[in-house]
C-alpha cells in the first residue's frame, strides 16, 4: 500500500519552505531542506515512489510520469504504447511531486538539474537491485517532471530478431572484427532492447572485451565470453567524448555508444571504428537513409566531404525499426535493414543517397529490405493490419503499391 503519513511528512517538510520563494530558488531552498532531513524520513518518501514502479511489471507499464502542471497532480503509466493516469490515487501539489522526485536524485545529480533545468539517470529498487529503471528529471514551468522506463532484464533472443544470416555474419564480432552498425528509430521504438540482443549474442559467441558507454546505463550485462564494462555518462565519466576517448586505452573488442548524440561524438565514433574496432551505436531516426543523411549533416559544412568518405569506408549495417500495433493488442518490431555493400558506399561517397532505397528494395540476398518491405510481410502473417502498415510505413506510395 501506499504509506498513509507520505502526505503528511511532505506537509512537515513543506511547511518550511518560505511563501515567498518561487522558482528555481523554491527548488533550491527543498534541495537544502532533504540535506537536513533524517535518513529514514527520505527513505519513507522514496518507498512511496517506488510503490507506483513496483506497479509496472504486473500491469506491463513501459513508462510513468510525474509532476509538472502536464500531469494535473496525477501517476501516469505508458501501458501498451497508450498513456493513462491512474484512476484512484493520491492527487500531489506541486511542491510535493518537486520534493518527491529530487530525492531520488543524489547531491551532483542535484547540482546537474539546478545548472541543465535536466538530469538523466538510471534508478534502482532499494528492495530490488536488479530492477531498473531509465529516469529524465527536468524543469516544467518552475516545476519538476519526471519520466521514468522500466528496463527490462529479460534479453531478447538473437533468433526473435528475424535477421538473414549475412546480417547477423555482419553484426558478429567472430566473422566482422571492425565496422559501425547503427540501431536507429524514433524514442520508445526498442532501439535499446535490439541493441542489448546483439551484446548478448557477441557476449556469448566470442571472447573478447566491452565497453559500453551509455547516459544513463540501462539493462546491465553479465560476463559470459567477454568482459564487459559497463560506463555511465554523469556518474563514471563526465561526457561520451571522454568515454569513447578512454575506451581507446581500455583494449577494447567492442565499442557500445549509447547514443550518437552531436558532432562530437559522430567524430569520436568514426575515429574509434578507423582504429580497427566494433563499435554499435544508435540514433533518433527513421530510416536508413535519414541515418547517413543524420551523420553528414550534424558535421560542420566544411567537414562534410571528409565525414562522407569516413561513413563509406567504416559503415557495416543499419537497423531502423519500429514497434507497430498488431491485429492482437500489442506491438511488434518491424524493420528496415541496410548492408553496406559496395554499391552502398559508393552511393554514400558520390552524395547520392537517394538511390539507397532503389538497393534496400532490390538487396534481399544480403539480407536487405525496407521497411515498406517488413511491414508487408507482417500483413500478409495477419500479424498487423493493412491500415496499419500504411500509417507506420516511411514511403506511403511503395506501402500502397505493395498492398495493392
Amino acid at each position: 500500500m501506499v504509506e498513509d503519513n507520505v502526505q503528511e511528512l511532505l506537509g512537515t517538510i513543506i511547511s518550511e519552505i518560505p511563501e515567498e520563494l518561487r522558482g528555481i530558488d523554491r527548488i533550491q531552498f527543498m534541495i537544502n531542506i532533504l540535506f537536513e532531513t533524517p535518513s529514514e524520513q527520505r527513505r519513507i518518501l522514496r518507498k512511496h515512489i517506488e510503490y507506483y514502479l513496483t506497479k509496472m511489471k504486473k500491469i506491463e507499464a513501459s513508462d510513468i510520469d510525474l509532476g509538472g502542471d502536464g500531469c494535473s497532480g496525477r501517476i501516469w503509466y505508458r501501458i501498451h504504447g497508450i498513456k493513462k493516469p491512474v484512476d484512484k490515487g493520491l492527487i500531489y501539489s506541486f511542491d510535493e511531486t518537486n520534493l518527491l522526485l529530487l530525492n531520488l536524485l543524489g547531491e551532483e545529480q542535484m547540482e546537474a538539474l539546478i545548472v541543465k533545468r535536466s538530469v538523466d539517470l538510471s534508478y534502482s529498487l532499494s528492495t530490488d537491485r536488479d530492477r531498473r529503471f531509465r529516469a529524465t528529471i527536468y524543469f516544467d514551468m518552475d516545476n519538476l517532471g519526471m519520466n521514468m522506463r522500466q528496463i527490462s532484464n529479460e534479453i531478447r533472443p538473437f533468433k526473435d530478431l528475424n535477421l538473414h544470416p549475412e546480417v547477423a555474419r555482419h553484426l558478429s564480432l567472430k566473422y566482422l572484427k571492425y565496422g559501425l552498425t547503427l540501431v536507429t528509430g524514433i524514442t520508445g521504438s526498442g532501439k535499446s532492447t535490439t541493441l542489448d540482443t546483439i551484446i548478448d549474442a557477441n557476449n556469448r559467441s566470442v571472447r573478447g572485451h566491452i565497453v559500453i558507454i551509455a547516459s544513463p546505463i540501462e539493462l546491465m550485462h553479465k560476463p559470459q565470453k567477454c568482459i564487459i564494462r559497463h560506463r555511465e555518462v554523469g556518474r563514471d565519466v563526465p561526457s561520451f567524448r571522454d568515454g569513447i576517448v578512454q575506451a581507446m586505452r581500455q583494449d577494447p573488442d567492442i565499442v557500445v555508444i549509447g547514443e550518437l548524440r552531436d558532432d562530437v561524438a559522430i567524430r569520436n565514433a568514426l575515429e574509434v571504428t578507423d582504429s580497427g574496432h566494433k563499435v554499435f551505436s544508435t540514433l533518433h531516426t527513421a530510416s536508413a537513409m535519414e541515418s547517413i543523411d543524420r551523420i553528414i549533416g550534424e558535421t560542420p559544412i566544411n567537414e562534410q566531404d571528409r565525414v562522407r568518405n569516413r561513413l563509406a569506408d567504416v559503415l557495416t549495417c543499419v537497423i531502423s525499426q519500429k514497434l507497430v500495433n498488431t491485429l492482437e493488442g500489442t506491438r511488434v518490431l518491424a524493420k528496415e535493414v541496410l548492408i553496406a555493400t559496395p554499391s552502398v558506399r559508393a552511393a554514400i561517397r558520390n552524395n547520392n543517397v537517394s538511390e539507397i532505397y532503389q538497393m534496400l528494395n532490390e538487396g534481399s540476398q544480403y539480407g536487405m529490405h525496407t521497411l515498406e518491405q517488413d511491414l508487408q510481410r507482417l500483413m500478409r502473417q495477419r500479424i498487423i493490419s493493412a491500415e496499419e502498415a500504411v500509417n507506420q510505413a516511411n514511403n506511403k506510395t511503395r506501402i500502397k503499391q505493395l498492398l495493392a
